[in-house]
């Protein structure tokens, strides 16, 4: 395994973080954990050189972090870092900050936390835990020895990324990045950030949710054929983020026992700046088609529409629908999706601050025509 610094921190973390939201389940029920196995592979991965396990308070229905703390038993615990997070959507009241802490190392069944985070930050939830006087708990509980470091996960722009990180002495960040999310939420820019300030920073969505695993699309696939690469999709996919010295660890939902020791064999062979210009040039290729019909990288330049579309997640959708032939699991979070794309008023305001120089009102009546089954 190999291991990279963890910020102005002098930890050394694994490569590969072991991500305990996808652990393999009964029945296809995400509450119902098939314990056995989740410790089996739990452990393989602690014996094969992980020291990252990533849980938090809601995983599979609240039942994760049970898992992870019995896995962690005989001998386990003292070999790895445990991250979990705060639950920052509950909280009502100061004293549940200490509560669901409190919860948590019950559940884990140990006496501290190594890395804790804020989870699952935007701007309304950074500005309620202002209001709980955040900074000031944090500092009682790290006095008390119930947490070692602190951190938060994110999911908002850019500005108010840059804004948390500049609030605090934070010790470390996690965010979603991939070769497709350069643009989304922190993105390339919020990596490069937290890392000059000295935050570790842990990658989540690595392959975004599986889509940049397994079989890629026949185009794909026929691409990586002529071009004699050597490496799967997945491992491509992983060793462009290791790559990037900014990156602290991947982490990786893993269900089974043959994902996991894929992936770790690919971070035993991880290093930065190991990536050949040829295979560079290559992901930069599939990244572009990997993206779908609409070329559109998520950057949100686009928003707030006026007319209240949600016009990165309708193309969102609507190229996930198309390159993974998931026309109907797509169509259902489409007629969940408040700003459809049939909202569009053709006021024309998005298409002259698209970077990406996207006719965002024609493709918008596509991914209109497309989910009522009209093309």
């Amino acid at each position: 395994m190999k291991y990279r610094s963890f910020g102005k921190t002098d930890i050394k973390v694994s490569a590969l973080g072991f991500g305990a939201m996808r652990l393999p389940v009964v029945d296809n029920d995400y509450g119902r954990i098939n314990e056995d196995e989740a410790i089996k592979m739990i452990r393989f991965a602690i014996d094969h050189g992980v020291n990252y396990i990533d849980t938090a308070w809601t995983y599979h229905q609240e039942n994760s972090e049970v898992v992870v703390g019995k896995a962690l038993k005989d001998g386990y615990r003292e070999r790895v870092k445990i991250a979990t997070k705060s639950p920052v959507w509950l909280l009502e009241k100061k004293s549940d900050l200490d509560k669901f802490l409190e919860k948590q190392l019950k559940k884990l069944d140990s006496h501290f936390i190594d890395f804790y985070l804020m989870h699952a930050l935007d701007a309304e939830r950074w500005k309620k835990l202002l209001d709980l006087d955040l900074f000031q708990w944090i500092e009682k509980v790290k006095k008390e020895g119930k947490i070692k470091y602190i951190g938060f996960s994110f999911h908002d722009k850019f500005e108010i990324f840059k804004e948390i990180v500049d609030s605090y002495e934070w010790d470390f960040c996690q965010i979603q990045y991939n070769y497709l999310d350069t643009e989304y939420q922190a993105g390339k820019k919020g990596l490069q950030y937290a890392y000059n300030k000295g935050l570790g920073v842990v990658i989540m969505e690595p392959l975004r949710g599986g889509a940049l695993a397994g079989q890629p699309p026949a185009e794909i696939a026929e691409l990586m054929r002529k071009s004699n690469l050597q490496r799967s999709i997945t491992d491509l996919g992983l060793q462009w983020l290791w790559n990037q010295k900014e990156v602290s660890v991947v982490l990786s939902g893993m269900s089974t026992m043959e994902q996991l020791k894929e992936n770790i064999n690919s971070a035993d062979n991880s290093g930065t700046d190991i990536l050949i210009e040829e295979e560079l040039t290559f992901i930069c290729i599939i990244s572009e088609k990997m993206r779908g019909p609409v070329p559109c990288t998520r950057c949100s330049y686009c928003m707030p529409c006026p007319a209240g579309v949600d016009i990165p997640q309708n193309f969102f959708l609507y190229n996930e629908a198309v390159l993974f032939k998931k026309k109907e699991e797509k169509m259902k979070r489409y007629n969940e999706l408040e700003g459809k794309a049939e909202k569009c008023v053709n006021c024309l305001k998005c298409e002259d601050i698209c970077p990406q120089n996207i006719t965002v009102s024609s493709e918008l009546k596509e991914v209109s025509l497309y989910f009522k089954g009209e093309k």
